[in-house]
């Protein structure tokens, strides 16, 4: 039904519960979506290793191209939680912010890897993150829509030589 159609009632029953029950876990839907976009992060950091900041730092393509495709691997088990809070983020600023505040977190980590290895000027850093992490949120919004419009492996070579040039090695002036 979409985030917007769905009523607390529709999710109590759905869980096999009243809204009052519903009522005792959650103050509000928008409660509810904060707590499954927690559980949406834990998903896609509990299985990095090395965590995305290092993967960063040490800018070896090997190991960018192993971490962007572990994400594609999750897109299938994060796909109805990530949906649902793209539906919600336009019309619940709360969870707008929440999604906001994601983007802002993981491309901070990133950045924190860029400083470690002191690659860059500290001026562009932010947005050489911003912009590869940017990459990597879009073409997981378009699989979330159409599926792998692209190969799926020309995508992953494509995608980690983006990052590669954009997180290891200075452009030409």
């Amino acid at each position: 039904q979409g985030y917007w159609a769905t009523t607390v009632d529709d999710i109590a029953a759905g869980a096999g519960t009243t809204r009052t029950t519903f009522y005792l876990h959650f103050p509000s839907k928008t409660e509810l979506m904060a707590e499954l976009i927690a559980r949406v992060d834990e998903i896609l950091t509990q299985a990095d290793e090395p965590p995305l900041s290092t993967v960063v730092e040490l800018g070896r393509r090997d190991q960018m191209r192993v971490w962007i495709g572990r994400k594609f691997d999750q897109w299938e088990t994060t796909r109805p939680y990530l949906t649902v809070a793209y539906q919600a983020a336009p019309i619940e600023p709360a969870i707008g912010a929440v999604m906001d505040k994601w983007f802002e977190d993981t491309t901070a980590s990133m950045q924190q890897g860029l400083d470690r290895a002191g690659r860059f000027d500290a001026e562009s850093r932010r947005a050489r993150c911003v912009l590869a992490f940017g990459q990597l949120e879009y073409l997981s919004r378009r699989w979330l829509r159409v599926g792998w419009a692209v190969d799926r492996e020309v995508a992953l070579d494509t995608l980690t030589d983006s990052w590669a040039h954009l997180l290891t090695c200075e452009g030409s002036d």
